[in-house]
């Protein structure tokens, strides 16, 4: 795979975790699409994790297939290491947002599950599938992990609001009540929904594998977008009996995110590899935040803490809202200053071409 190519990824992992830090920070009252769907259903804000996912299955076969995909005690070392990082930091996370409050010891209640931690466990499941089981076979794995995922939500009241929904049930008799998320019924990085979340990792890891066996470029393009189309009509046509639904990772919502970050990918590789346009201001704040993700992720994390805690959220939006009297486009403006700053810190890792790998 060329740089370019590389860029060309690198972009669009910029544009989600740029995204994934605006729609998480914004201050107060925020445009319904900035916000998560409640239930059913499917926001613009329901877009950003999915696509992290997808992104991190093609990293994922890029990483790998230097190994030739042959499992060895150093290649499993290093995806156990970088497992138990990822999930660790996500704890950390969880830690701090209590320990800078005074409890410093809050295992009683700490959150176990997070984003990081899914991240955690999706990587590490797709990176021993792919080097145990034939390639051939991935998509069949992956559709396989969707069926019985269905299955488990059709018998068990997945689609249920409640505590009876046995997503709800399983984080409940594993990690007790104390230790879920309590914003909703439902914790949406719980441990079932972490089946579909593979699969979604393993159908980026796929699209990957379908791209490098491409003949050139143009290929690799088609490639992309016919099979961003076929996911995306396929997780519409479940939506009769499966709903598009982000807190239980529905098998509808990863067929959909999963298409339509394939489409994408598609077109940024038309407009950078087969067009040839060349890097422009805006490339470049994507490159930002895409060369860095994991580390301006979670930097945007602890910086939400901490301006929560010492007031300096509200020391940035009062200005801004003292201009701009609608609570929802000072939030926005909020969200945009924020990712700024995030971008901020991640400019002077780019100029000086310094990675932080996590």
């Amino acid at each position: 795979m060329s740089n370019k190519r590389l860029i060309s990824l690198d972009v669009l992992r910029g544009i989600t975790v740029a995204g994934m830090i605006l729609v998480n920070d914004g201050y107060g009252e925020s445009f319904s699409t900035l916000r998560h769907s409640t239930w059913n259903g499917m926001t613009p804000c329901d877009l950003v994790f999915p696509f992290f996912l997808f992104i991190m299955g093609i990293s994922t076969y890029l990483s790998l297939r230097k190994y030739a995909f042959k499992a060895n005690k150093t290649v499993i070392g290093k995806i156990f290491k970088r497992t138990i990082l990822i999930f660790l930091i996500g704890l950390a996370i969880n830690w701090f947002d209590k320990a800078i409050g005074g409890d410093w010891l809050p295992w009683q209640t700490i959150r176990i599950m997070g984003v990081m931690q899914r991240i955690a466990l999706c990587y590490c499941a797709v990176s021993l599938i792919a080097l145990i089981v034939n390639h051939k076979y991935l998509l069949h794995v992956a559709f396989a992990l969707l069926i019985i995922y269905t299955l488990i939500l059709l018998y068990g009241n997945g689609y249920a609001q409640d505590a009876s929904n046995i997503a709800a049930r399983i984080d409940n008799a594993v990690f007790g009540y104390d230790h879920l998320y309590h914003k909703s019924p439902v914790d949406p990085e719980g441990l079932l929904g972490t089946i579909s979340a593979i699969a979604h990792t393993l159908l980026g890891f796929f699209a990957c594998k379908m791209m490098m066996e491409a003949k050139d470029t143009k290929e690799k393009v088609l490639g992309f977008l016919l099979f961003g189309g076929i996911l995306i009509i396929a997780g519409y046509l479940l939506t009769f009996g499966l709903p598009l639904n982000k807190r239980i990772w529905s098998p509808s919502y990863v067929l959909v995110t999963c298409g339509l970050c394939s489409l994408l990918q598609g077109i940024i590789m038309y407009l950078l590899d087969l067009r040839q346009r060349k890097q422009n201001a805006l490339t470049t704040f994507f490159l930002i935040f895409g060369i860095n993700p994991l580390f301006l992720y979670v930097l945007s994390e602890v910086m939400a803490i901490v301006f929560g805690h010492f007031g300096i959220s509200t020391m940035i939006y009062d200005p801004i809202h003292a201009v701009i009297a609608d609570n929802c486009w000072a939030s926005c403006c909020y969200a945009i200053v924020f990712t700024l700053i995030c971008g901020a810190f991640g400019y002077p890792l780019y100029k000086k071409k310094i990675y932080i790998k996590i």
